[in-house]
């Protein structure tokens, strides 16, 4: 697996809740858990002692690194993510499966579910930064969302989580045109 994409994990943990919005966290039960960890069918079988509570307290550790280089405050991001790493049990490996060609794992000693996440999650977001610059990350600019992301378009450009929200608002922005100029 490609290390950045792993930083995808961060992303997707960080999106199960909106802090504006407490009462739509995606994860409070073992479905949510199940969602979040979609077709990782290894970690499936790992482990899940007190995942819920640990995963939501990785998520809101990653959503202030996350915000913190989106507001410019690189260094405090990094401080944190730095902390992050050295307590995160980052066991590299190369593996083949799946018809896949060798790749880097680097989840493979974790004892449960959780450590597994960690490992991957926060390796990833910190090849993510490294690579792409810490300006990379954003919070979603349309109203009322508070999703993050990992801008790895090649202009740079980025404003919103998904083309859902940039829909929404570049189709907000259209009315208020509209009702201004009528």
């Amino acid at each position: 697996m490609d290390l950045a994409s792993y930083g995808d994990l961060a992303v997707r943990l960080v999106n199960t809740a909106d802090p504006g919005r407490p009462e739509q966290d995606a994860l409070v039960d073992a479905a949510g858990l199940e969602a979040l960890l979609g077709d990782r069918a290894a970690w499936r079988r790992l482990p899940r002692t007190d995942a819920l509570p640990r995963l939501r307290a990785l998520r809101e550790r990653l959503r202030r690194i996350v915000e913190d280089a989106a507001s410019g405050n690189a260094a405090r991001a990094v401080r944190e993510l730095n902390v992050l790493l050295a307590a995160a049990p980052i066991s590299p490996q190369v593996t083949a499966h799946d018809r896949q060609p060798w790749h880097l794992h680097v989840s493979e000693g974790a004892h449960d579910v959780v450590e597994a996440y960690t490992a991957a999650a926060v390796m990833g977001l910190a090849v993510q930064l490294t690579e792409l610059g810490p300006d990379r990350f954003g919070v979603c600019a349309a109203s009322g969302c508070r999703h993050v992301f990992v801008d790895t378009s090649t202009n740079r450009s980025r404003r919103y989580c998904s083309e859902r929200c940039a829909t929404r608002a570049n189709v907000a922005a259209y009315r208020a045109r509209r009702r201004a100029a009528g």
